[in-house]
């Protein structure tokens, strides 16, 4: 028997302001042959419309993994991820924060709401992209199937 898997690629919302951290962050899971889609949004207010299927993004793909920076403008990360959390349809889809912040407070505020990972930039890329693989478990499991003989 094969051992080969077919799936659809794991979806990914990126919100980053910054396009020099979108464009590295894009690159490292090229550079990992992690298998996704990337949606980039740059602003909070974008990103929870996104998760919540409202107005331009009302056919919007549900994120397997939200990849956060906390310095947002509009509305800003921590807000995003704290009404995020507090959803019961989206609560428990991973998020990795990415962010500039070494602020104590920041880091404890995101263990709170239960990050799957907390990484301060500039991102040690390895370092991210085992996180990324290990998250895989929230969406392999019923997504990928294996192929015939």
């Amino acid at each position: 028997m094969s051992t080969n898997i077919v799936g659809r690629p794991m979806e990914i919302l990126l919100v980053e302001d910054s396009l020099m951290a979108a464009r590295l962050t894009m690159g490292a899971l090229r550079k990992g042959h992690i298998q996704h889609r990337l949606t980039w949004l740059s602003d909070g207010e974008d990103a929870l419309e996104f998760v919540n299927r409202r107005g331009k993004f009302s056919h919007a793909p549900r994120p397997d993994l939200i990849l956060l920076d906390l310095g947002l403008p509009k509305k800003d990360g921590r807000a995003v991820l704290a009404e995020i959390r507090a959803d019961d349809e989206l609560k428990s889809i991973p998020i990795v924060v990415l962010t500039a912040s070494t602020s104590d407070e920041d880091l404890a505020a995101s263990q709170r709401l239960e990050v799957e990972g907390y990484m301060t930039k500039p991102v040690d890329i390895d370092q991210f992209l085992n996180l990324v693989r290990q998250l895989s478990r929230f969406w392999k499991a019923d997504m990928i199937l294996p192929t015939g003989v």
